[in-house]
């Protein structure tokens, strides 16, 4: 197939149109072509008669270029892709050994290879294997080879040690292209913990928080979090950004209980503005008494409620569940405020969703029925906790409704002002429009009344 305003086109009546027109069909129909046959006059000792299939080697780089970019493991893929274009090498330099030894003659010296008379060596298949094998040292030059005796034969020496050497700077930068890329893509999915090591041996703390911060980094590598997962989607458009984080948070997101029955719209926004985060053990999410900015989704991992102490658990959060949302959500008559009512503390290493309070409210503004039922929730909540005043919400709502009241009778009395000036400035405009006709009346009696040529009275 092919590409049109970016849709793959199947039709294949359409693709044999566009790939007979185009410039690679005469190159594909000369690599076909049935050049094997003149092995029936020259004989199989003239392999030249072949040369034309290279001609696919386009062909083949396109193939290695697409399955690139589409395999899972694009490093692995580089590396067998380099260890072929190796053997391949070393294939045709055995060739172009063995084509030399047979033009000085085979078993002539040491240095080439041995003929059928010599024991074991009347097989083609062990002459090339020695050839393969005599090429592979000269390459490598990692084993002695005869020492040359002819003027060919210390040109071909020559030339594979250049060509060796240029091998090896190919396989080198090779390997450490691909490490470092390999080290990109981890520094760019994972955070790199050396800054921080480094900041608190400047600043001489160091023992059990550095060993922490080095579990937690650990711990992101080993269950393969990405916590920069922003940044990872930013350049994705807007629509397959939020396919992409749906596909991967919507499942976790569903099994929270507070959005079972929200419509998928809600659920897409918010997947779109959850950052994920991750607490290592011991480590507190929230205390009680901190001012509430976010709301956690427990993706996995326990959490457990404590008490003053820090040690006693008075409840244990476990996956699914949500906390903190009554410090988003403006509940009247809430007692507590925007005040954290609990100490919330990681059992273990807990991966949570955070959602922030300006996030919530974008999205409540456009689902109004989604505010409701949380509200709904963060009320019951606030009951059966006790810190719910209903006289305080009674008299919130009564004066929430009296300042709509208020608000209206401003809109309307606005609304009357806004009228009576429009209509004052129509008056006004239709006035000066008047004035300005009687004006040039007036001018136009004085110009007739003066005599012609003379003056007009000063």
């Amino acid at each position: 197939g092919f590409l049109e305003d970016g849709i793959l086109v199947r039709d294949r009546g359409r693709i044999r149109q566009r790939y007979l027109s185009s410039p690679s069909f005469p190159w594909d129909v000369a690599a076909v072509l049935p050049t094997d046959l003149l092995y029936l006059r020259l004989g199989p000792g003239v392999p030249a008669v072949r040369a034309n299939r290279c001609l696919r080697v386009p062909r083949l780089f396109e193939a290695f270029d697409r399955r690139e970019t589409r395999t899972a493991h694009p490093n692995a893929f580089r590396i067998a892709k380099l260890m072929l274009y190796v053997f391949i090498t070393i294939h045709w330099h055995s060739c172009l050994y063995f084509a030399l030894s047979s033009w000085l003659g085979l078993g002539t010296d040491a240095w080439v290879c041995p003929n059928a008379s010599r024991p074991g060596f009347a097989h083609p298949l062990r002459q090339y294997l020695h050839s393969f094998y005599f090429s592979t040292l000269i390459l490598a030059t990692v084993g002695d080879t005869p020492e040359p005796r002819r003027e060919e034969e210390f040109l071909f020496i020559t030339a594979g040690f250049l060509l060796a050497v240029l091998g090896f700077a190919t396989i080198t930068g090779s390997i450490s292209s691909v490490i470092s890329n390999r080290n990109a893509a981890d520094a760019a999915f994972y955070p790199d913990p050396e800054p921080v090591r480094r900041y608190l041996r400047a600043q001489g703390v160091g023992g059990r928080l550095s060993r922490r911060v080095a579990d937690w980094h650990q711990h992101l590598r080993a269950q393969q979090k990405l916590p920069a997962e922003r940044l990872v989607l930013r350049h994705l458009p807007r629509g397959l950004r939020a396919d992409v984080a749906a596909s991967v948070h919507l499942p976790a997101l569903r099994r929270v209980g507070l959005f079972q029955s929200w419509e998928h719209g809600v659920l897409q926004q918010l997947v779109l503005r959850l950052q994920p985060q991750v607490f290592g053990p011991g480590e507190f999410v929230c205390r009680r008494g901190d001012v509430g900015r976010e709301m956690y989704f427990i993706r996995e991992g326990r959490l457990a409620v404590v008490a003053e102490d820090g040690v006693t658990q008075l409840a244990i959060l476990g996956e699914g569940l949500y906390f903190g949302e009554i410090s988003l959500i403006n509940i009247k008559g809430n007692t507590s405020g925007n005040r954290r009512t609990a100490n919330i503390m990681s059992i273990g290493y807990s991966d949570l969703f955070c959602l922030s309070k300006e996030d919530l409210a974008e999205v409540l503004v456009e689902f109004p029925s989604a505010r409701a039922m949380m509200e709904a929730k963060g009320r019951e909540l606030l009951l059966r906790m006790g810190k719910l005043d209903v006289h305080a919400e009674a008299v919130a709502a009564a004066t929430a409704e009296e300042a709509e009241q208020r608000v209206q009778a401003l809109e309307t009395a606005l609304e009357g002002l806004q009228t009576r000036a429009a209509r004052l400035l129509a008056q006004l405009e239709s006035s000066a429009f008047k004035l300005a006709l009687r004006v040039e009346r007036l001018e136009c009696r004085l110009r007739r009344r003066q005599p012609a040529g003379g003056a007009g009275p000063a």
